[in-house]
C-alpha cells in the first residue's frame, strides 16, 4: 500500500470536497483507499491518502483525469437525434458541444427525464476504469448541490476542466488555439507542481462548476463583469473536477438555502465513512466543523470561504 499527502486549505470548502473526490477516485482506480486530514501542524494542514499498489495515489488520479475520455450519459428512452438537432452554444466557453462527446446509455438514470443541460458525465480511462459525475442530476430528492446556472451543461463544464477551452477556429486552422488550461495541459506542462500541490496549481478559467471560491465573483454594480469581458479568474480545475466527484455520494449539511456546514476528520478512513463524516456525522475519530455561506452571482451560487465552528 502506498501513501502520499498534499496541502489543503480547510477554510476553502471545496478543497475539502475535492479531498473526498481524490479518495473516491483512488478507491476505484487502485482499491482499498483510505484518507484523512493531518492538522497537528496547523495551519500547514495536509490530506493523507493511501491505496493498494506502489504508486502515489494522487498521481494515479491526476493521470487518469488528464487522459480520460468524456461521454454524456442518457437513458434508454433518449432519442439520439436530440443530441444533434441543434448545437449547444456555451455562454462561458464560446464553443459548441455537438457530437464530439459520445453518448453512454444507462438503464438506470438518476433523473425522471433527460435534459441536455444536466446530463450526467462518465469518464473512462485507457484501462477501462470508469468514474461518474452526476451530482447535479440527482433525482433522489436530496439536495443536488448544483451551483452553476445559465446556458451551461455539466458536460461542457467537465470538458473545460479536463481539456481547457479553445478559441474559435480560423479558416486556416482545424482547431482553435488553447484559451484556458485544463487538467490535461497542466499535467503536460506543470506535472511535478500538480502532483505535489494540485489545489495550489492555479490557472485562469472562463467558467466552472462554481466550486472554487478563489475563482468566484459577485457583482458590485461598478459596470464591470469578468464574464462579459472574457477575463478568466485564476482557480483550480482540479478542485472543480474533484469536488464534483466528491459530491457523487456525499453532501455537506445544508441547513438553510444559504448556510452550509461540513466537517473534516482524522485519522484516515475508507470512502463509505468519509462520506458520512463530511456531513458532520461522528465516526469515532477527531473532527473539526466549518460553516460557509452561499452567495449569489446572477443565477449562479457562489461558494465563500468558511469559518470554523468547533472540533472534537
Amino acid at each position: 500500500m502506498a501513501e502520499a499527502s498534499i496541502p489543503v486549505d480547510l477554510f476553502n470548502p471545496c478543497q475539502v470536497f475535492a479531498c473526498l473526490g481524490f479518495l473516491e477516485a483512488a478507491d476505484v482506480l487502485l482499491g482499498n483507499a483510505e484518507g484523512g486530514f493531518e492538522w497537528s501542524e496547523s495551519p500547514n494542514v495536509r490530506f493523507l491518502l493511501a491505496a493498494d499498489g506502489e504508486q502515489n495515489p494522487f498521481e494515479v488520479a491526476l493521470r487518469f483525469l488528464a487522459t480520460a475520455q468524456i461521454s454524456r450519459c442518457v437513458p434508454t428512452t433518449f432519442a439520439v437525434s436530440q443530441s444533434s438537432e441543434s448545437p449547444e452554444e456555451d455562454e462561458d466557453f464560446g464553443d459548441e458541444l455537438t457530437d464530439s462527446l459520445g453518448l453512454v446509455i444507462l438503464e438506470c438514470f438518476p433523473q425522471p427525464e433527460a435534459d441536455q443541460m444536466t446530463l450526467p458525465v462518465q469518464l473512462q480511462g485507457s484501462d477501462g476504469h470508469l468514474l461518474s459525475l452526476s451530482h447535479w442530476a440527482d433525482g433522489s430528492g436530496r439536495n443536488d448541490f448544483k451551483l452553476y446556472s445559465g446556458n451551461r451543461s455539466g458536460a461542457s463544464i467537465a470538458r473545460a476542466m479536463l481539456s481547457g477551452t479553445r478559441e474559435k477556429s480560423q479558416k486556416n486552422k482545424e482547431i482553435g488555439d488553447l484559451e484556458t488550461n485544463g487538467i490535461e495541459s497542466l499535467w503536460t506542462t506543470r506535472r511535478t507542481e500538480l502532483i505535489a500541490a494540485p489545489f495550489d496549481t492555479l490557472t485562469p478559467m472562463g467558467g466552472s462548476f462554481n466550486f472554487d471560491p478563489r475563482g468566484a465573483w459577485t457583482g458590485i454594480d461598478a459596470g464591470y463583469s469578468p464574464n462579459d469581458q472574457r477575463h478568466g479568474l485564476s482557480a483550480s480545475p482540479v478542485v472543480e473536477l474533484l469536488a464534483a466527484l466528491g459530491m457523487e455520494h456525499a453532501r455537506p449539511n445544508q441547513g438553510t438555502k444559504r448556510h452550509v456546514q461540513y466537517a473534516v476528520w482524522s485519522p484516515s478512513i475508507p470512502p463509505m465513512l468519509a462520506r458520512l463524516a463530511l456531513a458532520g456525522n461522528a465516526f469515532g475519530g477527531g473532527m473539526r466543523f466549518f460553516r460557509f455561506t452561499l452567495e449569489m452571482s446572477g443565477k449562479n451560487k457562489v461558494v465563500t470561504f468558511a469559518e470554523e465552528e468547533s472540533s472534537t
